[in-house]
């Protein structure tokens, strides 16, 4: 293992026979910048040969500086290329790095999303009042600590939502918590499924009255 960061092109002008017996032709990654702008990524199984040859191609003068990475074994070295470009996303690089056999997590973790905010909606909503408690007015709490408003909230305010063509209100306490139509929630997204019958983001979905008098979404409390 080895590395060179932000060496001037002119090594390997200047000082070829150096450059050849520090890096030899060994394989690893390495990054082009033009200034300190990252310009390209790439890698190569011979580092020196693969650098000098981008003095004369298409990258030829669109970079100045150098940095390589050797790696001792090439078995994931695509990998680590492909996630440089992918975290990088350098503009001399015509494609983005693949990751052939790996599984994009992205819809798994909304799928967990929704599973828990079904599971905390069934916890909250799934019982249902016995004739002793029918009219009056049932309270909603969250299993864990006190309403998610709560650090934001100093006196009552309402809140709103035109969704589907209809508008609906609701009223957030002094407590922080939600009270729509004789239920309370512990948090804008409990309050949100009320309404939109699926997982929905609260922050996101409800309105309030800013300082200005605008209606913007709830989220602008925690800015």
């Amino acid at each position: 293992m080895g590395y060179l960061e932000r060496i001037a092109s002119q090594a390997f002008e200047e000082f070829p026979r150096q450059v050849t017996e520090l890096i030899g032709k060994q394989h690893g990654v390495y990054a082009l910048y033009k200034g300190d702008r990252l310009y390209y990524v790439g890698l190569a199984t011979n580092l020196r040969g693969r650098i000098k040859t981008h003095l004369k191609d298409r990258h030829a003068g669109k970079w100045d500086r150098f940095s390589l990475y050797l790696v001792r074994k090439a078995d994931h070295i695509k990998e680590l290329e492909s996630m440089v470009l992918r975290i990088a996303d350098p503009k001399g690089n015509r494609t983005r790095g693949r990751l052939e056999k790996a599984e994009d997590l992205r819809k798994p973790l909304q799928q967990k999303i929704r599973q828990e905010q079904d599971r905390q909606i069934t916890s909250v909503m799934g019982a249902k009042s016995n004739s002793k408690e029918r009219g009056k007015r049932r309270e909603i709490k969250r299993e864990q600590g006190r309403p998610t408003l709560a650090p934001y909230v100093k006196q009552r305010f309402q809140i709103r939502i035109r969704y589907k063509g209809k508008l609906y209100k609701a009223s957030v306490r002094s407590d922080g918590s939600i009270y729509y139509k004789g239920t309370v929630f512990n948090s804008p997204s409990l309050a949100g499924y009320a309404i939109a019958k699926h997982p929905v983001d609260g922050w996101h979905f409800w309105r309030y009255r800013n300082k200005s008098g605008e209606w913007v979404k709830l989220d602008e409390m925690r800015k």
